[in-house]
């Protein structure tokens, strides 16, 4: 309904103005005729945007709320509810305002006779490919609650594996951070304290308290250029990873990094073999499958691996080859999905790699983890270690003056 602002003249001639909520201008005319009213003029009352709007558009469902809805729709699905009944009542009890809000507008087109999938499909923000085309094999096949049910398994799993990730970069970017506080605190605020009191010495300073001298006066002088073109270099970098040359080059060296590198190739095969799996167990076509998988990898070069397979499937060859010429895919792997076409067990195969990389990735965490702590504590030592030693070198040298 909209609010619209008329003027319009009584029987007796009187001019009156006021509001009233219609669907169109001609619901309002038939209404303030009805009312003895003779519309003069009508405008459409604009309104402005609520805030909580406003930011609703930026606010992302939650990966934990998807899975709480797939696995409560799974269950109810199976009980023998309708799908407008099961949505109604997920709509009713989901926590996340962003979702209930989704889940009543994809129970309005259901209604209106659209299928499930296509109603999902109206959100690709929130719904990615892998969880519309799994719907649309379950509502073809007659399977939606088998389907809902290993959708529900693959966002937990999939959740538990983000976590570790995530968990695995908190400490060293916590440290590192507050490393760089403590330096900006020394070199800023303590340092220029000591050289006020070693001005007056004339007492001539090393070479390492001249450099941190000189660092100093930069960042206290000009704090807001370093801050300026620190800004316009993540931005800059941001613009290039946005570029498909860019975000392919970023990818490969994600990949390739020392230390995280052979941590980012682990997650990266077991969301693979994990999406796959689940797609193949759930009906969908290999080729359709493998679409999908190179969409949902987040990767350029995982993603260009599975689509070089999916050619090689298309022109009557084996999946295995291709990814085993892309280097990212080891020998393994490869071998494990020859066996699991061979067999016509590939999805089982692939279900048995994620599993093992799964283990793989929270003992590469472990490890990292492990490995990260002393390094980055060695590496804070050193750096505060020079500066204190650069402060406290020329109390030295006035020590031996003095003698």
């Amino acid at each position: 309904m909209a609010t619209f602002v008329y003027r319009a003249r009584t029987a007796t001639g009187q001019v009156v103005d006021g509001t009233l909520e219609a669907e169109n201008e001609r619901m309002l005319n038939s209404k303030l005729l009805a009312m003895n009213y003779i519309p003069v003029s009508i405008k459409e009352q604009k309104k402005g945007v609520p805030l909580k709007e406003v930011f609703g558009r930026f606010q992302k469902v939650s990966l934990k709320s998807l899975t709480i809805f797939a696995r409560q729709f799974s269950t109810m699905i199976n009980a023998g509810l309708s799908l407008v009944k099961c949505l109604d009542i997920l709509g009713q009890q989901t926590e996340d305002q962003k979702l209930r809000e989704i889940i009543a507008n994809i129970r309005k087109s259901v209604e209106d006779g659209s299928t499930l999938a296509n109603a999902f499909a109206q959100y690709p923000h929130v719904f990615s490919p892998l969880f519309i085309n799994l719907v649309r094999s379950g509502e073809v096949g007659g399977v939606l609650d088998e389907v809902m049910g290993r959708l529900a398994v693959f966002l937990e799993k999939d959740q538990i594996l983000k976590s570790k990730v995530k968990s695995a970069m908190t400490y060293p970017t916590v440290v590192l951070f507050v490393a760089i506080g403590i330096v900006i605190f020394l070199v800023t605020v303590i340092l220029p304290t000591f050289m006020e009191m070693f001005a007056g010495l004339d007492v001539e300073l090393p070479l390492p308290t001249k450099m941190l001298l000189f660092i100093s006066g930069v960042m206290r002088r000009y704090w807001w250029g370093l801050i300026l073109v620190f800004g316009l270099g993540v931005f800059a970098l941001l613009r290039y990873i946005s570029t498909p040359v860019g975000k392919k080059q970023y990818d490969r060296l994600v990949l390739k990094l020392p230390v995280f590198g052979p941590l980012n190739s682990k997650v990266a095969i077991s969301r693979f073999s994990r999406t796959l799996s689940t797609l193949l167990s759930s009906g969908v076509p290999v080729m359709q499958g493998l679409e999908v998988v190179a969409k949902a990898s987040g990767n350029e070069i995982v993603s260009e691996a599975v689509l070089t397979a999916r050619t090689s499937i298309r022109e009557g060859e084996s999946i295995a080859p291709p990814l085993q010429e892309s280097g990212i895919f080891p020998p393994m792997v490869t071998q494990m999905i020859a066996v699991g076409e061979e067999t016509g067990n590939l999805d089982g195969m692939l279900e048995k790699i994620s599993d093992f990389y799964d283990m793989e990735v929270d003992t590469t965490i472990n490890s990292l983890t492990s490995l990260l702590e002393p390094v980055m504590m060695v590496g804070m030592g050193v750096i505060v270690g020079f500066i204190v030693i650069s402060m406290f070198l020329p109390l030295f040298t006035l020590v031996s003056s003095i003698k």
